[in-house]
């Protein structure tokens, strides 16, 4: 196969889906293409088996900045918006409790310091600061065989999105697909991509794309393919691998626990599956893994590309790793794999979130959990918090770690207009009819 588009989209996650559906829906591109090298779309990070369900919206996840969590917000609801319009049965996602539990005297002040004084009340007006009896109430396990004598308190709403982000994916492509302007491509690796006097040359194993402008929204492979092209020189990845621990219903909703300090990782949680209540999560756990993709050795060598084996890489990772809170977190999750051993080191964790489960209540989660990529900058050696996102000439590289589910359609207009302006202001984009099939249906505080 070859083709001649405007616009040629590599990636077919759940970024690479919005920005198809975005650019296809409401914008008068011509032409455009999705590429993707697995048999069908949604088969890496985005099968709802690798990640976490969890819409970040930035209300419990105690690592967020205010600012932080005011960009986020607006993601979250463009893609609850998409939901709430686009699934009404409920097979893409669904609505439950979440919570961020704190226990003790010094947790419980840094929720009412987070809810009363730093303004995330304000900014979330279904958050609730719930106390013991109201905890009981909506996860009782949570409150059963803990020290009575420890105060507790909760930052708790009711909507709380979790998110099949495989199906979500799936259902993006089918909208956009119904356009007369799109194609799309599975089973089609990129070779080679190769800047043209117009454009690019995109080399794939079914033949040759060329097209004015593209954009590399394919996760770790993203940073792979732009350093290729001389982009992101200063860039590695630090890829971390997460998986989870299942257990038998023993939560309604999500519960998270406070962020430990310094750490770029979610803390750990528990929820119930999107499409099993019956099926509690427990995790992420967060290993430090020379792979791409998990579970693909082949991608070692990808990763060894992105590293590039050079004194500032070797540099940044020592300076990161070398941290006194973070070394031993690495070391900590290393474990968690080990048989028998990892799972009675992680029970401590489960047990913050459900003080009564027992060892043999939990058990490893086999096949799940992905590869979420970390950046680093090699000038200033440390780790660059949350999305990544290369601008080059007519060409965008989106490397997406968490929250980049959460926030895929905000990204996928801010890169609808950095495309029509790349593509000479030839095209228009109608930004009211995409935020009335998005966010102007998310359901907002009476």
């Amino acid at each position: 196969m070859s083709g001649k588009y405007d616009l040629v989209i590599v990636g077919g996650g759940i970024s690479g889906a919005s920005l198809l559906y975005t650019t296809a829906k409401f914008s008068d591109i011509d032409s455009i293409a999705l590429v993707e090298k697995e048999p069908s779309v949604a088969a890496i990070n985005t099968d709802h088996t690798n990640n976490s369900q969890t819409l970040h919206f930035g209300d419990i996840e105690t690592n967020y900045t205010l600012e932080k969590a005011e960009d986020v917000k607006e993601g979250a609801e463009l893609l609850a918006g998409y939901l709430e319009n686009h699934d009404p049965d409920r097979e893409m996602h669904d609505k439950r409790s979440k919570m961020v539990l704190g226990v003790g005297d010094e947790e419980v002040d840094q929720l009412e310091r987070r809810y009363e004084e730093e303004g995330f009340g304000d900014l979330f007006p279904k958050l609730r600061a719930i106390g013991r009896e109201e905890i009981a109430e909506i996860e009782p396990k949570v409150v059963e065989g803990r020290d009575p004598a420890k105060e507790m308190l909760a930052l708790q709403t009711a909507d709380g999105y979790v998110v099949d982000y495989g199906e979500t994916t799936r259902s993006l492509v089918e909208q956009a697909d119904e356009e007369p302007n799109v194609d799309v491509f599975t089973g089609t690796e990129v070779k080679d991509i190769t800047p043209t006097l117009d454009g690019y040359t995109i080399e794939t194993n079914n033949g040759r794309f060329d097209c004015d402008t593209t954009v590399v929204a394919a996760g770790s492979h993203s940073l792979q393919i732009a350093k290729e092209l001389g982009y992101g020189q200063d860039k590695v990845l630090l890829p971390i691998a997460g998986s989870f621990f299942l257990a038998d219903d023993l939560l309604n909703g999500k519960v998270y626990t406070l962020q430990m300090k310094k750490l770029p990782f979610a803390a750990v949680h528990g929820d119930a599956d999107v499409h099993d209540p019956s099926v509690t999560r427990f995790g992420p756990t967060a290993k430090l893994v020379p792979t791409l993709e998990r579970g693909r050795i082949s991608t070692v060598k990808d990763f060894l590309d992105v590293f590039g084996l050079n004194a500032s890489a070797f540099l940044s990772y020592g300076n990161i790793l070398s941290d006194r809170i973070l070394l031993p977190y690495v070391l900590r999750n290393l474990i968690y794999d080990v048989p028998e051993v990892g799972p009675r080191q992680f029970l401590p964790h489960v047990q913050k979130v459900v003080p009564s489960v027992e060892l043999e209540d939990i058990q490893r989660a086999k096949g799940y959990g992905g590869v979420r990529p970390q950046i680093v900058d090699t000038k200033t050696k440390s780790l660059d918090m949350g999305e990544a996102k290369l601008v080059g000439d007519d060409i965008i590289f989106n490397i997406t770690p968490s929250p980049g589910a959460s926030t895929c359609l905000k990204n996928a207009l801010q890169d609808t207009q950095q495309v029509l302006e790349f593509l000479d202001g030839e095209y228009e984009f109608d930004e009211e009819a995409f935020r009335a099939e998005t966010i102007d249906n998310f359901p907002r505080a009476a």
